[in-house]
């Protein structure tokens, strides 16, 4: 067996086996290794019968006597077996899992891990781990500190400690090490084998995090390393078009806007103004909170594209979104006679002649457009679009390995050191300021008893001040699954909301419905004939009702707090004062803390460093954030490991004759674009 041996090489595992495992992950034996505990079960006491105490956790290694099923009068089974060692006897019991009379032996020895607790009066091991010891091997799943894995459907904890045990002996071997002396020693890592061997077979918990770290900080490692390489590779691109913009026509492009643009607005046009000079293409992303003016900034580079004869070409995510941003463009570049096309799966809407910016969704990749001398294409929403979709559209737009500029535009706030990992690669403006005139937002949390209150007083202010209301809930249908029936539905919201708020108008918006009922939808909301929208989060990107003034946020701990901030941020664009209703039902001190945070009116960066730390890794940005990467063993939270990681993957990247085995190992050539 190597390291690159397929797991469907072990024994008993089939195609079912095997599909459930590519859900971890894990298609190689090596992968098998690398599939790390998230938790552990101390089951390090090893106790004679005659010792135990009711409460304890405990091992208690003897032969079994005695198994078997017992029916109660109810229909369940219990299964009960007689444990004897030379110091006495106790009873296991489980319930309704009448296959373990087979598995467990009668007359042979047992080791048996759980906690001891009181039933049918008797003292007994309620639920035990067990494997078998006749042969005096040594213990995998009792008796030890008992690594739990990230599980799957039908792929337990269990099965998954004894594949790796199967294995783990002859391949530790194989693993080399690969980091040079100097920083395992500076940073006191333990080798790779050893981390490996600490993870899942640790004497001590603190041997387990120290194993931890060090794997945790390789994966830092790779991130970066691909980043930089990235990064390197796309220096060594010759750009298309190489634009000068003279200093008195960018001033003139500036004072015919209808604002003044913000101190993080004229850095960023600087920043790309710099990069659309250089020989080799920009590659930049901007981030910016809802609200903060991406767009004129995006649109400062398409001036530049123009008045050096060239095109530029906008893609967002959504068809909303694409229409928002070619009203927008067509209204910032009235002046300058510039024809701004916009493609979507619909079709094509453009002036005459020859379009000097195309504005649109993926459909710009499959229609066939006249693309002959395009400078900078700009990426909204980068995240939501798939690395071949990016590609194709760069590919499709460049000429062999000459490159237009790109820019990349994000309204999800990610902390900096998850940017800086992430998209290491990519040069970075932000946006940490909102344009004057945008007014505060006024933010509730409303408990169930005061829901009627909250209900009545939307009603009052939609017939007192004519204006209109968004409310948000986190699914499309209602939920069949248990822990997700108290969840909101978007449907079934709006049926019930139709009767609530009868006379006025309600309208319901989701991902599912046909491009075409989304824009009647969107455009009777915009018209004001449409009071109050009920929306799926659908809307958190490129909706723009300066009349929306209050949004009611359904099941709102479900939600990350940029998320949220997000969210929250359709409204209050106009010149009445808004209000945003947090509506939970949840009681946890954890939830209120992270949604009071909202309260605060905090920019989008902070709230999204306050849930990095609230929630952990996974659930920055809510229920599911597309495309954003997972780590399987660090935590983004891990500032200090993440800084260490950079600062060895620009070592190496610096210094590569240090570093020999990790460049073999990161294989640059298979590193896929950001």
């Amino acid at each position: 067996m190597e390291l690159s041996t397929p797991v469907t090489k072990l024994p008993l595992v089939g195609p079912t086996y095997a599909r459930r495992l590519e859900k971890l992950g894990i298609e190689k034996l090596e992968d098998l290794l690398y599939h790390i505990p998230h938790r552990y079960l101390d089951y390090r006491i090893v106790s004679t019968i005659e010792s135990v105490q009711i409460g304890e956790t405990v091992t208690i290694q003897g032969n079994v006597d005695s198994i078997k099923n017992i029916y109660t009068k109810f229909g369940k089974k219990i299964q009960l077996a007689e444990i004897s060692d030379v110091t006495g006897s106790m009873q296991s019991v489980w319930f309704n899992q009448p296959y373990l009379v087979k598995n467990i032996r009668k007359g042979e020895r047992y080791s048996f891990s759980g906690k001891a607790e009181l039933f049918d009066r008797k003292m007994s091991l309620m639920s035990p781990e067990y494997e078998n010891i006749e042969n005096n091997q040594n213990t995998v799943h009792t008796a030890r500190l008992v690594p739990i894995y990230p599980e799957t459907a039908r792929l337990s904890s269990k099965w998954i400690r004894g594949k790796i045990a199967a294995v783990f002996n002859t391949l530790i071997n194989e693993i080399k090490e690969y980091l040079p002396d100097e920083i395992l020693t500076k940073s006191n890592f333990p080798t790779i084998s050893e981390s490996l061997k600490y993870v899942h077979y640790p004497n001590e918990l603190e041997e387990a995090e120290r194993g931890r770290e060090r794997l945790a900080f390789d994966e830092l490692l790779f991130y970066q390393l691909k980043s930089l390489y990235r990064k390197n590779d796309w220096q060594k691109i010759k750009s298309i078009y190489s634009l000068k913009v003279d200093k008195k026509i960018l001033e003139e492009f500036k004072k015919g806007l209808s604002f003044t643009l913000t101190v993080s607005q004229e850095r960023s046009i600087q920043e790309i103004l710099t990069d659309i000079n250089k020989d080799y293409p920009m590659n930049r992303l901007l981030e910016g909170d809802v609200g903060s003016g991406k767009t004129i900034v995006a649109a400062a580079g398409s001036f530049a594209a123009f008045i050096n004869g060239f095109q530029s070409v906008f893609m967002a995510p959504t068809q909303i979104l694409a229409q928002q941003h070619f009203n927008t463009l067509k209204n910032i570049f009235d002046l300058y006679k510039v024809r701004v096309s916009l493609v979507t799966s619909e079709g094509i809407k453009a002036d005459l002649g020859k379009s000097d910016i195309f504005v649109g969704t993926h459909a710009l990749i499959h229609k066939k457009l006249d693309f002959d001398n395009v400078a900078l294409v700009v990426i909204d929403e980068q995240h939501r679009f798939g690395v071949e979709q990016r590609a194709h559209l760069v590919k499709k737009t460049g000429k062999g390995r000459r490159s237009p500029h790109i820019l990349t535009m994000t309204a999800t706030p990610i902390p900096r050191t998850v940017s800086l990992t992430v998209y290491g690669d990519l040069d970075l403006s932000t946006l940490d300021e909102l344009p004057e005139g945008r007014k505060p937002i006024t933010t509730w949390l409303v408990p169930p008893e005061k829901r009627e209150g909250a209900y009545g007083w939307i009603r009052e202010q939609i017939q007192s001040k004519k204006i209109q209301a968004f409310i948000i809930c986190p699914l499309i249908e209602e939920s069949q699954i248990e822990t997700m029936k108290q969840i909101k539905a978007a449907t079934v919201e709006y049926e019930k909301l139709k009767k609530v708020f009868r006379p006025f108008n309600v309208g319901l918006l989701h991902g599912r419905q046909s491009a075409k009922l989304k824009n009647e939808v969107l455009d009777a909301f915009k018209k004001g004939k449409v009071d109050i929208l009920v929306s799926t989060p659908v809307v958190e990107v490129g909706i723009d009702v300066a009349n929306a003034t209050i949004m009611i946020i359904e099941a709102a701990e479900r939600f990350g707090l940029a998320q949220l901030h997000q969210l929250r941020g359709r409204i209050g664009r106009g010149e009445k004062k808004s209000y945003c209703l947090l509506f939970t039902e949840s009681k946890s001190q954890n939830v209120q803390s992270r949604l009071n945070a909202l309260k605060e009116n905090k920019s989008g960066f902070e709230l999204a460093e306050l849930d990095l730390k609230l929630r952990g890794p996974g659930e920055m940005f809510g229920t599911k954030q597309h495309g954003f990467p997972e780590l399987r063993i660090a935590h983004w939270s891990d500032t200090r490991l993440i800084q260490k990681a950079r600062n060895a993957a620009k070592e190496a990247i610096e210094n590569p004759q240090n570093f020999p085995k990790l460049i073999k190992k990161i294989e640059p050539h298979d590193i896929a674009p950001n």
